[in-house]
């Protein structure tokens, strides 16, 4: 069942990615701004402009230029950069392993600290550890994360100099982005965490655990978590993905080496083929994540069916 849901949902996927490769294709060059001018720069002559829009296909009727483009991307070609002149597979591919890094040990923080957090303030309700556990959670999800990621490194990098504030290549170098990357999650999980957490324990089966004697420690661990963490787990899915897409401004600020980076870059010199590409791949990565946390969701609940 589990082969033929995924499948399914593979065979949708299909259209949805042509449909999204159109009008991706047709809203870049909206952008105001001509590719050929931002490569070639301010003091080139009307004919060398003519020369590379011509060398590069950009002369041609959009529907021309969009069969082209769709015709190499059912090979997997995703077109070259127009300003490396690098194909756009093998840019993405050498930036995608550092955003999936960052993201993770930004995922990884939030999992853990954010359980952590959810259980405790659900096991003492409406006492300070709750009301402190609740307030770090209003503060994470209300603070921009390129606020506090400016604070990270104005405080633990330029005064204290407890962490490189840009670059990459050592775990010290991780800690600031990701920590700055997991705030947000780590504070829904947090709340989510709780809020499942004290649910639970209301249901009958805990009430049956805790009349035979059982320890709370087993209680919480055995019977109450695989349960609440159900929502938890799928949020922090859906947050993956979220990070992945989305860690532009944090590799701006800290200078880490990802896809984040190369977006910017390219939609600063009109880059179109790049940010096509990135635009793709980042529906893939999202589409790929749902369909993995739908079918983990059914796997950690057998009382759920994919269809």
């Amino acid at each position: 069942m589990v082969l033929q849901y995924t499948t399914k949902r593979i065979i949708y996927l299909i259209p949805t990615l042509f449909i999204l490769s159109f009008v991706v294709f047709t809203l870049v060059r909206l952008i105001p701004g001509d590719p050929v001018l931002a490569i070639a720069g301010p003091d080139a002559t009307p004919e060398v402009l003519e020369e590379m829009r011509i060398a590069l296909g950009l002369d041609r009727p959009i529907l021309i230029q969009y069969g082209v483009y769709l015709k190499g991307l059912l090979k997997g070609d995703l077109g070259t950069s127009l300003r490396t002149h690098q194909p756009v597979r093998s840019e993405i591919w050498r930036r995608l392993p550092s955003t999936v890094e960052l993201a993770a040990a930004g995922m990884m923080i939030s999992l853990l600290i954010g359980i952590s957090l959810g259980v405790t303030a659900a096991l003492r309700p409406g006492n300070w550890v709750d009301a402190s556990t609740r307030l770090v959670s209003l503060l994470g999800v209300s603070s921009p994360t390129f606020w506090t990621g400016l604070l990270f490194v104005l405080a633990f990098g330029y005064y204290w100099r407890l962490f490189p504030i840009a670059g990459s290549g050592t775990i010290r170098h991780l800690v600031l982005p990701a920590t700055t990357v997991s705030l947000t999650s780590l504070a829904f999980i947090t709340r989510l965490t709780r809020a499942s957490l004290m649910e639970v324990f209301s249901q009958d089966y805990i009430r049956t655990a805790r009349a035979k004697g059982l320890p709370p420690a087993r209680i919480v661990i055995h019977h109450a978590l695989q349960n609440a963490l159900i929502a938890p787990l799928t949020v922090a899915g859906l947050e993956f993905g979220r990070l992945v897409t989305g860690v532009i401004v944090i590799e701006t600020i800290f200078a880490w080496p990802g896809i984040g980076k190369l977006l910017i870059d390219a939609i600063q010199f009109r880059d179109w083929p790049v940010i096509q590409g990135l635009i793709l791949t980042f529906a893939l990565i999202f589409a790929f994540v749902n369909l993995s946390v739908d079918v983990i969701y059914a796997v950690l609940d057998p009382r759920i069916r994919l269809e």
